[in-house]
């Protein structure tokens, strides 16, 4: 990854989703968890949406394409974006960006199982075991203080959640000749519609309103999931999926200083080692092995070698 368009991309969106855990924790001060993932799946929509016409881009009508969209869907919205809401009821906005940038080990796992990466890497499975003992400490079920807690299994299924949803997208959808454009509206309009099937569960409940929570609601539509989406496929298309799970080393980051900074939230310092070594296994796994560049040599000169 060497591309300067995509490391400002990447950083854009650190900056977008390591929030969305603030906005998120404001936001439930007045709307139910599926309802704050219904109102910024359908925000989201409407932006690219909106973006379509005006680029006179439109849906595709392909019903193969839908149905594979409608598992990204399902894995990168509807589940992840509803548990994350439920894990911000009991945890802090900081400790949910942390369990979040579990979602490139997730990666990796899958990749292992199904075959997309290979297990001979020394170095990148010592970095998935590592994260996953930073996963450990962090939630500390020997201690009364730890964080296993139904909340924080909900932020890391969550993680999990989106890891599915990258590899699906890298096996079946990048090379599918759409925009990134016509890619994110599609998920988040199928994200919407599966939202609104899922009301009966927990959607009616009464709302709470206040102005913070529609700010906080809106924003994390229009910038934390429809702007976002854009960057997202966009990096994708450019760089891969497992590339793009990267994005997750600075979401611990933004998320704990926005925590603290906006919320006044305190994190001890196990959580705090549990995230460095959740990131230190996190930039292990993204060591690839150095292969030695063969050099230009034409074959008149591979002949030439040959004979001496």
């Amino acid at each position: 990854m060497n591309r300067p368009g995509t490391l400002i991309r990447m950083g854009v969106l650190a900056l977008l989703w390591g929030s969305s855990f603030l906005w998120i924790k404001i936001a439930l001060s007045g709307f139910s968890p599926v309802q704050i993932s219904l109102i910024r799946t359908v925000l989201g929509a409407g932006v690219l949406l909106a973006l379509l016409g005006s680029l006179r881009q439109s849906l595709p009508t392909s019903w193969t394409t839908w149905k594979h969209m409608l598992v990204v869907a399902f894995f990168g919205c509807a589940v992840p974006f509803t548990l994350f809401a439920v894990g911000g009821k009991t945890v802090d906005s900081g400790v949910s960006g942390v369990l979040n940038a579990t979602t490139p080990l997730f990666a990796l796992l899958i990749g292992l199982a199904i075959g997309l990466e290979k297990w001979s890497n020394v170095v990148r499975l010592t970095g998935l075991v590592l994260g996953f003992a930073g996963v450990l400490l962090i939630f500390a079920p020997w201690q009364k203080a730890g964080l296993a807690s139904w909340g924080a299994v909900a932020c890391l299924v969550a993680a999990a959640s989106y890891a599915i949803a990258y590899t699906y997208v890298g096996r079946y959808m990048s090379k599918s000749g759409l925009t990134t454009q016509q890619l994110s509206a599609m998920q988040l309009v199928a994200g919407a519609g599966l939202l609104t099937v899922a009301l009966p569960a927990g959607g009616f409940d009464p709302i709470r309103p206040h102005w913070q929570a529609f700010v906080a609601v809106a924003i994390l539509g229009v910038f934390g999931t429809g702007i976002a989406f854009i960057l997202n496929y966009r990096v994708i298309a450019d760089e891969g999926a497992t590339t793009a799970t990267s994005v997750g080393y600075l979401l611990p980051v933004v998320s704990v200083l926005l925590g603290a900074a906006f919320l006044h939230e305190q994190l001890n310092l196990r959580v705090v080692a549990g995230m460095l070594v959740v990131l230190l296994g996190v930039a292990l796994t993204r060591r690839r092995p150095v292969v030695a560049a063969a050099p230009d040599v034409s074959p008149n000169e591979i002949r030439d070698l040959v004979k001496r």
